[in-house]
């Protein structure tokens, strides 16, 4: 289960998101659903149409389905997703 502690070696997609602080003054306050995530950027569908968010230089705040809200610094994530869940689930594992 997708918990505060594991979030990085889970799949995103479907998740609610916020961008809480971002580089460009633009990006920040823009919330939405994950909808496709890639090395550099996540991809967040908004009531004003779909967004592209660069990782690094910004944070997160991501809903889990607990109901827990976690804050995530963008620069750990960059990475493509396959990659980032298979290095996090190599670490908890030895």
């Amino acid at each position: 289960m997708i918990s505060p502690q594991n979030v990085l070696s889970h799949e995103l997609i479907g998740l609610d998101i916020l961008v809480s602080g971002a580089a460009n003054p633009n990006h920040r306050g823009i919330r939405g659903r994950i909808i496709d995530e890639t090395k550099n950027l996540f991809v967040i569908e908004t009531q004003r149409g779909v967004k592209r968010i660069q990782k690094m230089h910004s944070t997160f705040r991501v809903l889990l389905p607990g109901g827990e809200l976690v804050e995530i610094d963008g620069s750990v994530m960059v990475l493509a997703p396959e990659r980032r869940i298979n290095l996090h689930e190599k670490k908890r594992i030895t």
